[in-house]
């Protein structure tokens, strides 16, 4: 493979492209000349190493492509009278984008990450790659810095409560060449409290090999609430490393809800950064693997600071061929006397030849703390299958039921009933493909 460090020029073009302000640039020269030599991040029970995920098109760096006709005609309208927060993107371009007049005027900022860097590069500046996901943490994140082609910025002032949940859809064209490089940036200040919800999916699956790298950072300033969903529903030919992260300051608190839904094959963290004392992270997190496809995903809640609390749900189901390993780790630091850290991490396997595995682990450096998990792979119950033969189902039907009941437990803690009924209607999606 061809080094990074070889597209400095083109990275230089993108960012001229884009009109990026200075340290914009100076990120990402840093970036790519660290990532060669760079580690990957450490995912237990999970050889990603070679997989296709640096495929930088240097067509898509050159500002080369352009939204058709043919793929904005496959994403559907959107409706500009029901004046609902939604922003709403097809790779590097934004096709929608409505804030309420009501929040533009309490200071909300809601926009794609290139207009944030032209109308507030301060705010952009101070947590961008600084707070929750440092630039060069490892060979992924500095991959990201340098080749970030896409995003969104999404500002919550302080003491703003926002009723209404905000949405972002994110469309990746499978039919480019184009890497997908996206990074979506949440800051809520202090005392805001809001919803927020978004979607990746695919659209078209004609190219080959694609790359994705996605990082997510949500800094909760003190006394914050953030009731953070997502659905990731990524083609088959895109391969995705995935990074969400919270930084969750005094008292504030950001609530996960995922579903990962993808086709293709996907490495994951997820993890939430305890730093302030009384910050609390709630992570629920649904998984399907099917065909072929591998997903891995570290869960991760690390408790910096005192009577901080951070728990960990997570249910997945493996169909056909399918691989799907749960990392479930709870960190509790020296000094964080009186945390909480809790996980379980459960896997069904519905296939004598899909392949689960549910890693707890704990680890513990002070006193006076509360920790616990729990993990289980297992198959479906032949028992509950035949009572619910017996009643007249159909193999599939009391298949479909048994895994209902499974993932229930995960789908009911889902802050937002919107958010539930869609997810239900994706894994039943899932279920009869």
């Amino acid at each position: 493979m061809a080094k990074l460090q070889d597209y400095l020029e083109q990275v230089n073009v993108f960012s001229a492209l884009k009109e990026e302000p200075e340290w914009m640039l100076e990120l990402r020269q840093a970036a790519l000349a660290k990532v060669d030599e760079l580690a990957f991040p450490k995912i237990e029970r999970v050889r990603y190493e070679r997989w296709p995920l640096f495929n930088i098109d240097e067509q898509a760096l050159a500002g080369e492509y352009a939204l058709s006709e043919e793929v904005a005609g496959a994403v559907p309208a959107f409706d500009a009278m029901d004046n609902h927060p939604t922003l709403v993107q097809f790779d590097d371009t934004t096709i929608f984008e409505q804030l309420p007049q009501e929040l533009i005027d309490k200071g909300v900022i809601f926009t794609d990450l290139f207009t944030a860097m032209k109308e507030v590069p301060e705010l952009v500046n101070q947590y961008y790659m600084t707070k929750a996901v440092p630039m060069d943490e490892d060979k992924m994140t500095a991959a990201h810095a340098a080749f970030m082609n896409s995003g969104m910025f999404l500002y919550v002032p302080k003491n703003v409560v926002i009723e209404e949940p905000l949405e972002a859809i994110f469309y990746h064209n499978g039919n480019s060449q184009a890497h997908f490089f996206k990074h979506i940036l949440i800051v809520a200040d202090e005392h805001s409290e809001f919803s927020y919800l978004e979607r990746f999916q695919t659209k078209g699956d004609q190219a080959k090999k694609l790359s994705g790298n996605i990082v997510v950072e949500v800094i909760a300033k003190a006394g914050a609430k953030v009731k953070f969903s997502a659905i990731d529903q990524l083609g088959i030919n895109i391969t995705t490393y995935m990074n969400r992260r919270g930084y969750v300051l005094r008292d504030a608190m950001v609530d996960w809800a995922i579903g990962v839904m993808n086709d293709g094959d996907v490495v994951a963290d997820f993890d939430s950064d305890l730093v302030g004392e009384g910050a609390h992270s709630e992570v629920k997190a649904v998984a399907i693997s099917a065909g072929r496809q591998t997903q891995g995903i570290d869960t991760r809640v690390t408790n910096k600071a005192p009577h901080s609390i951070g728990h960990i749900l997570q249910h997945g189901v493996i169909r056909e061929r399918g691989v799907l390993t749960f990392n479930g780790i709870g960190h509790i630091l020296k000094g964080a006397k009186g945390a909480d850290a809790q996980q379980e991490s459960r896997v069904l396997m519905l296939s004598d030849q899909a392949r689960g595995d549910a890693n707890p682990i704990l680890l513990i450096d002070e006193h006076e703390v509360t920790a616990g998990h729990a993990a289980s792979v297992g198959r479906v119950d032949p028992e509950e299958m035949y009572y619910l033969m017996s009643r007249g189902l159909r193999k599939a039907e009391a298949e479909r039921l048994v895994i209902r009941g499974f993932l229930g437990s995960v789908l009911t803690a889902i802050p937002v009933k919107e958010v539930q009924q869609e997810l239900v209607a994706v894994i039943e999606g899932k279920l009869l493909a």
